[in-house]
């Protein structure tokens, strides 16, 4: 992975280059923000800049047997954390699903921890960094470097840590062994236990700037500059986000029908209906029931704004504004927060395994009486 190959980040690579020009290479860095917005893709490539040995001033060679290592990710100073489940007979660490991780990542370098806990079958399991894996990194860096000056160890999500497996890491973070990089890399990095936070030297990445991510989606799909540059707006920055707004995804689909479903039977007070939502919804999974809230949530937000005479603003796609111009009249000033609650308490419950028919059930009869309060 090349910094050339990544989406826009302009300046974050600039940065990322001085320091390893200027001999300024911190030894524990958090790359943190949006999803899809490149983080994973800048700790790889800038690991391979670190290790590469005939590196130009703006990039990798691509070409010394360090990138060609980098670029299959099987270096063997390399190493990966990532979240995985617990299953008979495998060990819950990153190692028992290092191919699978490749292939992934390889194929689509802006992946999601959905389609991440998809691709190794994790069912209703949400997905952890476990202590074994702790065990792991200290044996993994306690060696010495095979090929490369630095040992890298990229962990992906580190606030899917728990609390035993972050104990184990803070001393090593805080004295690593010599030329060590650690790189975490997080979407949600006020969940990371303080004490990980302050052993790391922060780098925010932004989203994806709209000029940058309009020019690929231009390269890659038979679409118009403006149509192209809707979806840059629509998507807030995230990669994955404007892709499925020109494929239509399944997933997409899926969202919006439940959604919409959703709020009709809940309008309705259609308690047959409720019943049937509730059953298609409960057993597919905690990650994919989680997805469904974030998605409700910035519908409702959304229509707020439409509400707000400010449609402009609202980041809907088409399909959620056709539907949106009608409902938008039911999410007023008197609602709009406690509906916004109702989904977030939802999310909540399911994160920390709460029964999902009571969650779902409950979440139902909220909004019967929110709708109407508006």
């Amino acid at each position: 992975m090349k910094f050339r190959d990544i989406i826009g980040q302009e300046d974050i690579k600039k940065y990322l280059l001085s320091t390893v020009r200027e001999n300024r290479v911190s030894h524990a860095q958090l790359f943190y923000g949006p999803p899809s917005s490149g983080k994973l893709s800048l700790a790889v490539a800038y690991a391979q800049y670190v290790c590469c040995t005939n590196k130009s001033e703006f990039d990798s060679c691509g070409e010394c047997p360090s990138c060609k290592k980098y670029g299959k990710l099987i270096h063997p100073d390399l190493h990966f954390v990532f979240p995985v489940v617990s299953a008979t007979g495998k060990a819950s660490i990153s190692d028992t699903y290092i191919e699978q991780w490749r292939t992934m990542f390889l194929s689509n370098p802006y992946l999601t921890l959905n389609e991440w806990l998809y691709c190794i079958g994790a069912e209703n399991k949400q997905g952890s960094i476990y202590a074994e894996e702790a065990r792991e990194i200290l044996h993994k860096l306690n060696l010495k470097t095979f090929e490369a000056d630095y040992k890298v160890m990229i962990i992906w999500l580190p606030e899917r840590m728990n609390n035993s497996t972050a104990n184990k890491l803070l001393k090593m973070l805080e004295e690593p062994p010599d030329k060590t990089l650690f790189i975490l890399v997080a979407d949600n990095h006020e969940e990371i236990i303080p004490t990980i936070l302050s052993r790391t030297q922060p780098v925010k990445i932004p989203r994806i700037d709209s000029k940058s991510l309009s020019d690929v989606l231009l390269s890659k799909f038979e679409i118009s500059e403006a149509e192209a540059l809707e979806i840059c707006h629509m998507s807030e920055g995230n990669y994955l986000e404007a892709i499925n707004h020109i494929n239509t995804s399944e997933e997409f689909i899926y969202f919006f029908d439940k959604f919409v479903s959703l709020m009709r039977h809940a309008y309705s007070k259609n308690i047959y209906e409720l019943v049937k939502w509730v059953s298609e919804i409960a057993p597919t999974g905690r990650e994919k029931q989680k997805s469904l809230m974030d998605y409700s949530l910035r519908m409702v937000r959304g229509n707020f704004i439409i509400n707000s005479k400010v449609p402009e603003m609202s980041f809907l796609v088409k399909k959620e504004m056709e539907f949106s111009t009608r409902f938008s009249a039911y999410i007023t000033t008197n609602n709009v927060e406690k509906i916004s609650d109702a989904f977030e308490k939802a999310a909540y419950h399911i994160e920390r395994n709460g029964n999902a028919r009571i969650v779902l059930t409950d979440l139902f009869f909220n909004l019967i009486v929110l709708l109407k309060a508006r």
